[in-house]
């Protein structure tokens, strides 16, 4: 762990939430991902579930969460499940979370080893009116792969064929969409590291730099900050690669005359952010290049004022594709007859822009988060709006990430240089870093 332990208090308060949602005799039983192997006996980096880290802040594998309110001892109705170390493997692979080390992280008194669980589960299930399971229910899931969580599901409908099995995942949605000042403290964070990187790049870019130098800066920069590392994959794509939305091959040369874009976050405290900017590889964007960029930050900052609470996804779509609209026209990419013409299934807009607008940011980079009901206050968006030009092989998208306020929202990427002046500025400042 690279950063500063979290607070125990923002788990307790999750899981506070999470338990008001609760039926009544109900108990919920969490279980942590999957170790993934690559190849040979090697296996990826562990990557906590999201939804047991909310709860726990414990970012180990084996481990699980029983929360049983109704529980007649009160030492049961917390109790988190940890793996018995061994010190064969503590050698190879480090040591694991003590009991105290287990409650220090997580606030939860009752810690229990996974060899203990097989006797006190069933007294457990025997008791509860009903069973919460966790599981993965973000829309863009997809493969075969059957994981730990859905295996757990499995044998527990096959131990015990008669109870009444409830789904986590809709609570959660609700309750992982709002953010509190805690969590947001930590997104601010990841934020603040982030935007200080990218001051960074702007000085390290220059005509013959290689995209993938540019994602070793990106990784230098997060480390050296007390970051994990970035939150997803970063795309760093240069000239026409822009156009591709997940590009992440990042091994072109960025040339004279060019843009490159840069889609990066940092992962702190478990939570992530996500930034991107579009930035002339020689530091000064040609005049056509800061037409269509501030044609973009209009756009921008139009959907960053226009986020408030009450206001229905699809209206903020509708809204922003219309100010987008608005905008191509004014740089010569459509006329407004297009836009008369074009029906609302296939906006003229969506031509030179064909991604979404905005997505929740939290403990995942897509986090949770309803999709169809109004936004409320305490909710996390990115605003990324983009034009792409096939036939200028040319693509710019700006992101920030909003935090949604009745009083007035906070970008918490406000730091970080975003207009043409402001980016040719850095870029010419001082000599440039290598």
């Amino acid at each position: 762990m690279r950063y500063f332990p979290n607070n125990p208090e923002l788990f307790a308060a999750n899981r506070a939430r999470f338990v008001a949602a609760m039926e009544q005799g109900a108990m919920a039983v969490f279980v942590s991902n999957d170790e993934m192997p690559s190849n040979g006996d090697a296996h990826y980096p562990f990557r906590q579930s999201s939804d047991l880290f909310w709860l726990t802040g414990v970012w180990q594998e084996e481990s699980m969460l029983v929360l049983f309110p109704g529980h007649p001892e009160q030492r049961y109705r917390e109790v988190l499940v940890l793996v018995r170390s061994s010190a064969l493997k503590e050698k190879w692979d480090g040591r694991r979370l003590s009991a105290e080390e287990g409650r220090q992280v997580s606030g939860i008194g009752t810690v229990i080893w996974t060899d203990s669980l097989e006797n006190l589960l069933p007294q457990w299930i025997h008791m509860a009116g009903s069973v919460y399971l966790n599981s993965n229910e973000n829309d863009r899931r997809r493969g075969p792969l059957i994981s730990r969580e859905y295996r757990f599901i499995g044998e527990m409908r096959e131990r015990w064929p008669l109870h009444a099995f409830r789904r986590s995942a809709p609570v959660l949605r609700e309750l992982r969409a709002v953010k509190s000042a805690a969590e947001v403290k930590l997104m601010q964070q990841a934020a603040d590291i982030t935007g200080e990187t990218f001051r960074h790049l702007l000085k390290f870019i220059k005509p013959g730099v290689m995209e993938y130098e540019i994602e070793a800066e990106i990784w230098r920069g997060f480390i050296s900050r007390r970051s994990a590392g970035p939150a997803y994959e970063s795309i760093v794509a240069s000239g026409d690669s822009a156009r591709v939305l997940h590009y992440i091959e990042n091994n072109r040369e960025c040339r004279d005359g060019e843009l490159v874009l840069m889609d990066f976050g940092a992962s702190f405290g478990g939570y992530s952010a996500d930034l991107t900017r579009t930035v002339p590889v020689n530091g000064k964007f040609t005049r056509r290049q800061a037409e269509v960029y501030n044609a973009c930050l209009a756009v921008h900052n139009f959907a960053k004022q226009l986020l408030r609470p009450g206001l229905l996804p699809a209206d903020y779509v509708r809204q922003v594709g219309e100010e987008m609209g608005r905008q191509l026209v004014r740089i010569g990419l459509l006329t407004e007859a297009d836009l008369s013409s074009a029906g609302p299934e296939a906006p003229a807009h969506s031509k030179y822009m064909y991604h979404g607008v905005s997505h929740h940011l939290g403990i995942d980079v897509h986090d949770l988060g309803p999709r169809h009901e109004p936004f409320r206050e305490g909710m996390v968006l990115t605003v990324e709006p983009g034009i792409y030009i096939e036939e200028e092989k040319m693509g710019i998208r700006i992101e920030n990430d909003v935090w949604i306020r009745e009083g007035g929202n906070v970008d918490l990427m406000a730091g970080a240089p975003i207009t043409v002046e402001e980016i040719e500025g850095v870029m010419a400042s001082g000599p440039r870093v290598r």
